[in-house]
């Protein structure tokens, strides 16, 4: 099996528990379609960014230094790493 690369992306800024979104941080692009890993000292998980929103619109992409919401299959905490699967 081969080792998975981890690219560091962003950072969680805030979660919506409710409707299970996090607003994310980004230090890199990110884009509809991409697999990721949500780790933290109580978090880790994986999932496909199904959809991502910038200020209530839909985009595709976001690049580095927006801030996205984006649907978690989880819960996530604040300042939890999100990583790009490579």
């Amino acid at each position: 099996m081969s080792e998975e690369k981890l690219l560091e992306i962003g950072k969680i800024a805030h979660f919506f528990s409710k409707i299970n979104v996090a607003v994310v941080d980004l230090t890199e692009t990110l884009s509809v379609g991409d697999h990721i890993r949500i780790q933290g000292p109580t978090t880790d998980f994986e999932q496909t960014v199904d959809s991502m929103q910038i200020e209530h619109a839909d985009v595709k992409t976001a690049k580095k230094g927006q801030s996205i919401g984006l649907k978690v299959k989880d819960k996530v905490r604040e300042k939890d790493t999100v990583y790009k699967v490579a």
